[in-house]
C-alpha cells in the first residue's frame, strides 16, 4: 500500500470519525438539556439513544480500520494480531445491524398504514448483515494467508538449514 494511499485513507478516516464525533455531541446535547421537544409523532429519545450507539458501531469499526492500515503499511497484517481487529469489525457491523433493527422496531407503528416501509427497513437490516457475511469471509482469506506466510516461514527457515 503506498504512502499516498494510506494517507489518503486516514484523511478520510479522520474527517469521518470527526464528524461521528460531533453528531453524537450534538445528540448528547439534545438528550441531556432536552431543548427539542417531543412532538408526539416518534419518540426522539429512544431513537436519539439508538443513533448515538449507531454512530458508536461506525466509529468501532473506523478505528480497526485505522489499525489494520497501520499494519498494512508495517507489513504485520499476515499475522494472528489482525484478527482481534476484523473479529471487532465484524462486531460492530452486527450491533449496527441490531441498532437498526431497533429503529426499525421503533418506526413499525408509526407504519401501520404502510407495512412496506418497516419490510424495506428488515431488507437493510438484512444487507448490514451481508456486510458482516462479506467480511468474515474475507477474514478466512486472511486465515489462510497467514497459515500460508507461516509456511512459507517454515520452509525457509528448512531452506537455510539445508543451505
Amino acid at each position: 500500500m503506498g504512502k499516498l494511499t494510506v494517507r489518503a485513507l486516514r484523511a478520510v478516516l479522520v474527517v469521518v470519525l470527526t464528524g461521528t464525533v460531533f453528531v453524537q455531541a450534538l445528540m448528547a446535547w439534545a438528550l441531556i438539556s432536552g431543548n427539542d421537544p417531543e412532538d408526539g409523532s416518534l419518540p426522539l429519545t429512544p431513537l436519539r439513544v439508538i443513533t448515538i450507539l449507531g454512530i458508536g458501531t461506525a466509529q468501532v469499526a473506523l478505528v480497526c480500520v485505522w489499525r489494520l492500515v497501520t499494519m498494512v503499511r508495517r507489513g504485520t497484517v499476515f499475522s494472528h494480531a489482525a484478527f482481534r481487529y476484523v473479529d471487532t469489525i465484524i462486531g460492530a457491523i452486527v450491533a449496527a445491524a441490531l441498532v437498526w433493527l431497533a429503529v426499525t422496531a421503533i418506526n413499525a407503528p408509526g407504519q401501520r398504514d404502510d407495512p412496506g416501509v418497516t419490510l424495506i427497513m428488515g431488507g437493510i437490516a438484512l444487507a448490514i448483515l451481508g456486510v458482516a457475511l462479506i467480511v468474515l469471509i474475507l477474514r478466512m482469506l486472511l486465515t489462510q494467508a497467514v497459515a500460508r506466510d507461516v509456511e512459507a516461514a517454515q520452509m525457509q527457515a528448512e531452506l537455510d538449514t539445508v543451505i
